[in-house]
């Protein structure tokens, strides 16, 4: 009799246990909704899943081919922080690449020609009857046309500079430019105060985004007169040289000696007299006074980020975040390291110029703070699209704020991820 009770035991474990791997199976690939449970037993069912899913290798998978989906979510840890002077980048790491291939930059896309950025009324259109006429009519300060004549669709990030035109540019917003689309009116602010002239209507790649500080006005709250006063250098703490700040609890002052950044709002003064009259972002930051202070600060932190890549085997970087002084300051991360590969020459030198233009301290970031910074946001979120192309999204909580830009095709995937401190 107990050897018949503990078969009728066994099997209904067995049946319970298959039911349950059956359901497992069905969340884990996405194609079967949770189950509407009711009765006790379904309940005792129900219990085993999370176990089952806990062992199961899709358990952490939200989209597109490689699970990546918002930050926690795509499986990106940080690796040991690379610090040089008041600037500290941490590693994002991805076990796993997403096939990025299918995008093209805006760099290499203006280069080759695939891509042609305009002012207003300066690209030609043709219409049926083969007449030809201005797709636009005036040149305005922040606006552009941009047409992609290419065969993939274009990945534009907020703060790439285009240079030419009436004034150089920055781009306004994160986004896809899809093939075959009609010509774009598209967002930008101006980072060439004081010039409206040009002997070329069309604009060229410049190989350089905006520092951070710049970036924040035009990407988070889209303001031009802020991002000239970036551009200027008003924005940025100015301290003395050994000035002690206090920090921590009334129980332990910790003393922080900050010294004056190594490129002051009166060094730029003195290069937009000199060098950069039009106060030209890109013009001021490439100038003899400037630019060997950058690249050598630059040099030096990409020496050292790639012996850092040497030891970590089996891992992709894509992404960093990055700290200046005690603060964890900034992040930009992507779905591949090919598309990493891809921005970090001018994202480093980016970063790089914003260390630059803050007081210079000893003190680092820690990696807590760096690893918390990856969480996402979960306040307010502001949500724009173009169905088919792309989901672009913003969300706010406290003094933290994060842009994810989404393709939808041909695959869904988290292709751009950025996030600010704000001050």
């Amino acid at each position: 009799m107990g050897a018949k009770h503990s078969r009728v035991d066994l099997k209904r474990i067995l049946f319970c246990a298959f039911l349950a791997a059956i359901v497992a199976a069905f969340l884990c690939a996405g194609s079967a909704p949770k189950p509407h449970l009711t009765n006790p037993a379904s309940h005792k069912l129900s219990d085993l899943v999370p176990r089952i899913m806990s062992t199961c290798a899709c358990g952490n998978a939200h989209k597109g081919d490689s699970g990546q989906g918002r930050p926690a979510e795509a499986g990106w840890h940080l690796a040991n922080p690379i610090s040089y002077e008041n600037m500290t980048v941490f590693p994002v790491l991805a076990g796993r690449d997403s096939d990025t291939s299918a995008f093209a930059t805006l760099d290499e896309a203006l280069a080759s020609g695939d891509a042609i950025v305009t002012e207003q009324g300066n690209y030609i259109r043709r219409t049926r009857d083969g007449s030809a006429r201005p797709a636009y009519s005036g040149a305005q300060v922040n606006e552009l046309v941009l047409v992609n004549r290419g065969k993939r669709p274009l990945l534009l990030l907020a703060g790439e500079v285009v240079s030419g035109g009436k004034q150089d540019r920055i781009i306004g917003k994160d986004r896809i430019v899809p093939v075959g689309a009609e010509p774009l009116p598209l967002d930008v602010f101006c980072v060439e105060h004081g010039r409206w002239t040009g002997g070329s209507d069309r604009f060229a790649a410049a190989k350089t985004i905006v520092k951070p500080s710049v970036r924040e006005e035009a990407a988070f709250n889209q303001d031009q007169q802020k991002v000239w006063a970036a551009v200027r250098g008003e924005n940025e703490p100015q301290t003395g040289n050994g000035r002690g700040v206090s920090a921590g609890a009334a129980s332990q002052t910790v003393i922080v000696t900050e010294a004056a950044p190594a490129i002051s709002r009166e060094q730029i003064g003195a290069v937009m007299s000199s060098e950069a009259g039009t106060q030209s972002y890109k013009r001021i930051y490439e100038s003899d006074r400037v630019a060997p202070r950058v690249e050598s600060f630059a040099r030096e932190i990409e020496k050292r980020f790639n012996r850092a890549k040497k030891d970590m085997k089996g891992e992709r970087v894509v992404g960093v975040i990055v700290a200046y002084g005690g603060e964890v300051a900034w992040g930009d991360a992507f779905a591949s390291s090919e598309l990493f590969e891809a921005y970090w020459p001018k994202l480093l030198r980016s970063y790089v110029v914003e260390a630059l233009t803050r007081p210079t301290t000893r003190e680092n970031a820690s990696f807590d703070d760096a690893r918390d910074f990856l969480r996402p946001a979960s306040g307010h979120v502001r949500e724009e699209s173009e169905p088919g192309i792309y989901r672009w999204s913003e969300r706010t909580e406290g003094n933290e704020s994060e842009i994810e830009l989404e393709a939808l095709r041909p695959k869904e995937m988290l292709l751009h991820w950025m996030k600010v401190e704000t001050r």
